[in-house]
């Protein structure tokens, strides 16, 4: 038996993945023109047509019952990870789930979101995989957090601006002047960056930094993201294949949750330098 892996729909982890490391994913919710429905079950394209669109964290309830699932399943624990507390009521919601669990499980807020949660997901999942117990694979989750990285880009300011995260004189100009902003979202928030001049600058930008925060000698896990964008996640992704061969490579759609207050056409790259041992 190994320690049991749940997370939140917010780390925008493939299928595919998920499923190859029997990981549990519990969906978000949204609510578009008054009709709740779990995260991805709305076409993004349909979701983005409505002015009316709230978002929300899974309930105590769900997370609870997650867990219990996973318990029947192993003696060895559940480790829980989440989306930043500061980004999201998800992180609280989890704790009151664990804690009406039960038994051992342990919840971590992986302090970010997205690709660069998934990567967090997959470093825990990684540790359980080689038999860690409960406390040592909790460690290798919060390593990973202190190590891992997201960068991202939006084509304009409008859905930041009218979700209230910038102010809609800077969403004026950006369209004025034709920058595409850029942001870090590293402990626990986002941060802007300096904007580029066109999305193939933002592009060339994220690989830079990238490429600046190498770690000799270590291994690569890399996410390119994106939404409604994934010939522009490719390339990123292509960027860094011709330099580096990674240890974890994938390419996923940034989730419609998040999509709700940055809009389409957003293209991140997430990155971890795992140290060799």
């Amino acid at each position: 038996m190994a320690v049991a892996i749940v997370t939140d729909s917010a780390a925008a982890l493939p299928a595919e993945l998920a499923l190859a490391h029997d990981i549990t994913i519990v969906p978000m919710w949204l609510t578009v023109g008054g009709v709740a429905s779990h995260d991805g079950e709305v076409p993004l394209g349909e979701m983005l047509a409505h002015d009316d669109v709230t978002t929300s964290g899974p309930t105590p309830g769900e997370f609870e019952a997650a867990v219990k699932e996973r318990q029947r399943e192993t003696d060895d624990g559940v480790l829980l990870l989440t989306i930043a507390s500061t980004m999201s009521s998800t992180h609280e919601a989890a704790v009151v789930g664990a804690r009406a669990a039960g038994g051992p499980v342990r919840v971590v807020d992986t302090a970010t979101a997205a690709g660069a949660q998934a990567l967090v997901v997959l470093a825990a999942a990684a540790a359980a995989e080689h038999g860690m117990s409960l406390e040592d694979v909790e460690r290798a989750a919060s390593v990973a957090t202190a190590q891992v990285r997201l960068l991202a880009t939006v084509p304009n300011l409008d859905h930041l601006v009218r979700s209230g995260r910038v102010p809609n004189i800077a969403g004026w100009a950006g369209r004025r002047l034709g920058i595409a902003p850029l942001f870090e979202f590293r402990d626990g928030g986002a941060r802007p960056l300096r904007p580029a001049l066109g999305m193939p600058a933002a592009l060339d930008r994220i690989v830079s930094r990238w490429r600046r925060d190498r770690v000799p000698g270590a291994r690569l896990h890399v996410a390119a993201l994106h939404a409604q964008a994934e010939a522009s996640a490719n390339e990123l992704l292509a960027r860094v294949r011709a330099e580096v061969d990674p240890a974890t490579a994938f390419v996923g759609p940034f989730g419609s949750v998040m999509v709700v207050h940055t809009g389409p056409g957003l293209v991140g790259l997430a990155w971890r330098w795992e140290p060799a041992s």
